[in-house]
């Protein structure tokens, strides 16, 4: 893949590119300030971008304003947002374009190079990968909502991890269900709030986030 990496601790940066240089992907170019950011995914148009949140000149949310500029000229342009923050006003923003190709991870949450990798092939390939401390704050902020507050426990459990990218069957093992119990859930839980299930994973995943940052 041609991914573009912003970044503006070197460190990390640069431990980013030799890890996905070491899986055989390109890094086209590199970031290090919002506006530098915005500048390389318009020339370049990557297969996906990894961005970090807080980036110069602000330090606060250039890198998802960023990657939202971007995006507007590029729908659907694939990107993961790898930060030590939550920055809940802009990931909605992010979530609620509806467009797929999306992903939120904490720093601290990732604990080997297989995992990282395989959430940015998610998101390169249309999907999500969402951090479950990412959907836990999405889920539980802004504005409560009748149809939300309907959902069983059991159903709010199996929405969270369909937001994270899982399928079916990986819910299934996590839950320790069968995935036909699963199935019965996902289908319950998108007729309490309104979303039609037409069995593409991702696209009902987009949906449920999109409905719930609305």
């Amino acid at each position: 893949m041609r991914i573009v990496v912003a970044e503006d601790l070197y460190l990390l940066r640069d431990g980013l590119v030799r890890l996905l240089q070491a899986y055989g992907h390109e890094v086209v170019a590199t970031a290090t300030t919002g506006p530098e950011t915005v500048a390389v995914l318009r020339e370049h148009r990557p297969d996906v971008a990894v961005v970090d949140v807080r980036m110069p000149p602000t330090q606060t949310d250039e890198g998802l304003r960023a990657v939202l500029a971007a995006r507007r000229e590029t729908p659907g342009l694939p990107v993961l947002i790898l930060s030590q923050h939550v920055e809940q006003l802009y990931a909605r923003e992010l979530l609620v374009d509806g467009a797929s190709g999306v992903g939120y991870l904490l720093k601290d949450s990732v604990f080997e190079a297989e995992q990282f990798i395989d959430a940015l092939e998610r998101v390169a390939a249309g999907g999500t990968a969402m951090d479950p401390a990412v959907i836990s704050k999405l889920l539980t902020s802004g504005a409560p909502d009748q149809r939300l507050g309907s959902l069983t426990e059991r159903e709010r459990s199996v929405l969270e991890l369909m937001a994270e990218g899982l399928s079916n069957a990986e819910i299934a093992r996590r839950l320790f269900l069968s995935e036909s119990a699963i199935s019965k859930y996902t289908t319950s839980l998108f007729g309490k709030l309104g979303i039609t299930d037409d069995d593409t994973g991702n696209r009902r995943v987009l949906a449920v986030l999109t409905y719930l940052n609305s």
